[in-house]
């Protein structure tokens, strides 16, 4: 799986990519990342924003050199998809992420200020994505939300694929040692059927939870 990222701050991206499970994701190669800036395709002393048609504050991401850097990303694949980040986007959701592991190559467009220029719409066909109902400040955490969520259901990447909680009876609380904690003068337990190595009532238990 191959992640390609249309972004103005790559830098963004250091510090989720490079700890944990994604960092070994892509040490192990089961994903490879790369980065377009589009302030790479200006010519000297050009910016990569300018004011909005049509008036309102801001500043909108200017189309030719988003269009150059997806064209640069794209290059001779015939496999890929393009992600293009907007509220108005199709909710994203764990049943797209497994999807999106049949594709090769994925290429996120991280828009900034007020946007980006629509017509780089009209140029390629984009996959219109949102993650939330709310508003960010730019596409990158789209893209880091997209990129684990997709990562950690391709084969090799949790180390051991029953390790994705879709595929198992899994629970949203979860508990470790010791099985009884003491705070505040209050004792705090796990519940006793996880303790009793009867995996049907575990089971039953977990489901009970969800």
């Amino acid at each position: 799986m191959h992640f390609h990222i249309i972004t103005l701050f790559p830098e963004s991206f250091d510090s989720y990519l490079n700890t944990s499970i994604l960092k070994r994701a892509i040490l192990d190669k089961k994903i490879k990342i790369n980065f377009y800036n589009p302030r790479d395709f200006l010519k000297a002393k050009e910016r990569a924003d300018d004011r909005p048609y049509g008036g309102g504050p801001g500043m909108v991401m200017r189309a030719e050199p988003v269009i150059k850097a997806i064209q640069k990303a794209v290059g001779s694949k015939k496999d890929y998809k393009i992600v293009f980040f907007t509220p108005a986007g199709e909710k994203f959701t764990n049943v797209h992420a497994k999807k999106y592991t049949k594709t090769k190559h994925i290429i996120f467009v991280c828009g900034r200020y007020e946007g980006i220029d629509a017509r780089v719409l009209e140029v390629f066909p984009c996959e219109k994505v949102s993650v939330g109902e709310y508003v960010l400040t730019g596409g990158e955490l789209p893209a880091m939300i997209m990129i684990d969520a997709i990562s950690r259901n391709i084969e090799g990447v949790l180390g051991d694929i029953d390790s994705v909680e879709e595929n198992r009876i899994s629970s949203p609380l979860v508990y470790t040692r010791p099985d009884k904690l003491e705070y505040k003068k209050k004792t705090y337990s796990v519940p006793e059927v996880l303790l009793n190595g009867n995996h049907k009532e575990i089971d039953r238990w977990k489901e009970e939870q969800t």
